[in-house]
């Protein structure tokens, strides 16, 4: 699966869907904080038994960390898929981070979009 990622890392790059992104690396914090309060947010909500919004600002809280780490590397993606090709390449493949972590983070994304678009989720 590794290659297969490059490749689709390579072929993201060449339609322009992941790009360089000088500024990404000065935005690491923002996103980081962004990604604390979308949990402390997911964590209220829970306890709130909000579950559909609860499992929505959760993904954000994993996106927004998730984003971090590719602007902390120069890139920037122009979806949310290609946040986890991204992050597949540049940090599981180089053994910076377990495939354990983009594996959760696309079962975040699915989660995500059954509770937002199809009003999915369980409590």
């Amino acid at each position: 699966m590794a290659g297969k990622m490059n490749l689709e890392f390579q072929k993201a790059l060449e339609k322009k869907r992941i790009s360089l992104f000088s500024k990404g690396k000065a935005l690491t914090t923002k996103e980081l904080e962004a990604a604390k309060d979308d949990l402390n947010e997911a964590k209220d909500r829970l306890k709130n038994k909000k579950y559909k919004y609860a499992t929505i600002t959760a993904y954000y809280s994993m996106f927004h960390a998730a984003r971090a780490l590719i602007y902390s590397k120069g890139y920037r993606e122009k979806s949310h898929y290609y946040l986890l090709v991204a992050l597949q390449a540049l940090f599981v493949d180089k053994g910076l981070i377990e495939d354990e972590l983009a594996k959760d983070f696309h079962t975040a994304m699915v989660l995500r979009e059954s509770a937002d678009y199809h009003g999915e989720f369980s409590n």
